[in-house]
């Protein structure tokens, strides 16, 4: 090793530098389907990773809240605060949430460091079609209240790091998109190369 080589930077990875890559957007629009695909991905690296889905969240750490505005929000402050406490230990943590409130997400980007945002952006329209719950067809009956994009806003993050359109996009070229960025930040390390012996 020559003394230019000794010289250069030791490269950071996961292992001492966690963070939280925070996927927002409708219900439907993709971000569950992106977030476990993005975690194969990173335990093929080698890296710490956990997903903390919304859904899953609110059932068990924010089983008493309802779907008021102050409500939602105490629910994505609690996701922040695990997705931070893991982060902080090193581990890359995955939060797909709708969280459809620009100033609950600001507050996560004031408070969370590596934070980085995904918009998972995906037309209301194709968000109904992909919803095998029926979820959307029970808020326009009027069966749900307080639906996010039917009678309760979704709003569009203002300046996320990452936008994957879903509709237009496969799978594969958002986690792509995402993985890419999250290579250039030095978040994760390049995949490994599969080499052939003869």
């Amino acid at each position: 090793m020559d003394d230019e080589e000794e010289l250069l930077p030791e490269r950071k990875y996961p292992a001492n530098q966690g963070f939280v890559l925070w996927l927002t957007g409708l219900s439907g629009s993709g971000k569950s389907s992106i977030a476990r695909r993005i975690e194969q991905e990173l335990k093929e690296r080698s890296c710490l990773v956990e997903v903390l889905d919304g859904d899953v969240v609110r059932t068990n750490l924010s089983k008493g809240l309802g779907y008021s505005r102050e409500d939602r929000n105490t629910n994505i402050r609690r996701i922040g605060f695990v997705a931070n406490l893991l982060s902080r230990n090193g581990v890359a943590t995955i939060v797909a949430a709708i969280s459809p409130y620009q100033d609950a997400r600001e507050n996560l980007r004031a408070t969370t460091e590596n934070f980085i945002e995904v918009f998972v952006n995906a037309p209301l329209e194709v968000c109904e079609t992909r919803d095998v719950k029926g979820l959307y067809a029970m808020a326009r009956a009027g069966e749900i209240r307080a639906f996010t994009g039917i009678d309760d806003p979704y709003e569009e993050p203002i300046n996320p790091d990452i936008v994957c359109y879903t509709a237009e996009e496969t799978l594969e070229e958002s986690v792509a998109k995402i993985l890419a960025e999250l290579e250039q930040r030095d978040c994760i390390p390049p995949k490994p190369q599969i080499e052939f012996f003869i």
